[in-house]
């Protein structure tokens, strides 16, 4: 009967937890709330819309896929920013991975002469805003002709200096006995990281894969800049291009941001233990 009664007492909620409880649902239908109404409304006519107004009830005879049927016509180019999208994220992640990984293994692993002076420069680059390095860049984007091109959006933020920070703290983390046992069984410098290190770091790869990827799908300002032509625009561009004072680009506007959604969702639901895990590691230990 002791027992028992302890056991009851454990699972008493305190008022506090009640509180706290009913903030966290009040804040989560909060942040729901406008993804369920962009949601309703992509599913309306537009003229409808205009008309009657947004309804937050589900009136299913009002309900049709015209518009997502018209993002994927001929009579929009979403389908070519969708896919400039997925490229310039897909792309512009591995090179990042590569780059930031190696670097930051460098500045964790190997003790040379000025180590400590690039690792400062990084930490300095990562306090710098975007648009005191913007025109810089755009000079040398236009001087090496990658201007309206993939290249030109990817090349300058490869070095991501977030990234390289993170690698570094996650390799000061690891073991350095399967360095020294690799070294002994005759291993190289690039074996050591492509075979050894490189799997041991795969929490951190994920964590940052998702960091990447959710930064440039999202990025705007430094695309805008680079792409000139609408064919070569990315989601957000090209969303922020359908908006105008008559109200004629809700058609593409509200369906196109709803997809715009999924990738990031589906990355993060299936990546999420990398992240969880490697930001976790990463930012105990070093």
């Amino acid at each position: 009967m002791k027992t028992a009664y302890v056991l009851k007492k454990k699972k008493r909620v305190s008022p506090g937890q009640i509180i706290a409880l009913a903030g966290f649902v009040i804040l989560g239908f909060i942040l729901v709330f406008p993804l369920y109404y962009l949601v309703l409304a992509s599913f309306r006519q537009t003229q409808l819309l205009f008309r009657e107004g947004m309804a937050l009830g589900i009136n299913l005879e009002q309900m049709t896929l015209e518009n997502y049927a018209y993002i994927f016509s001929g009579a929009s180019k979403y389908a070519y920013w969708y896919f400039n999208s997925i490229a310039i994220t897909s792309l512009y992640a591995l090179s990042a991975l590569i780059v930031c990984s190696v670097v930051g293994y460098g500045l964790a692993v190997y003790d040379f002469k000025g180590r400590n002076l690039i690792f400062g420069l990084v930490l300095f680059v990562m306090m710098i805003p975007l648009e005191i390095l913007m025109l810089p860049l755009y000079q040398i984007i236009i001087k090496l002709k990658m201007v309206n091109t993939y290249t030109g959006v990817i090349l300058p933020y490869v070095a991501f200096p977030l990234g390289i920070f993170f690698f570094r703290q996650y390799a000061i983390s690891l073991p350095r006995d399967y360095l020294d046992a690799g070294r002994i069984d005759g291993c190289t410098e690039y074996g050591l990281f492509f075979r050894i290190m490189a799997p041991l770091m795969l929490p951190a790869y994920g964590a940052m894969a998702i960091l990447l990827a959710r930064k440039e799908w999202n990025n705007f300002v430094w695309p805008l800049v680079v792409l000139r032509t609408s064919d070569k625009y990315t989601l957000p561009i090209g969303l922020a291009s359908q908006i105008d004072p008559y109200g004629t680009g809700f058609q593409v506007l509200l369906p196109g941001a709803v997809l715009a959604i999924l990738p990031p969702v589906l990355v993060f639901i299936f990546g999420q233990k990398y992240f969880i895990s490697g930001l976790t590691v990463g930012g105990i230990k070093g």
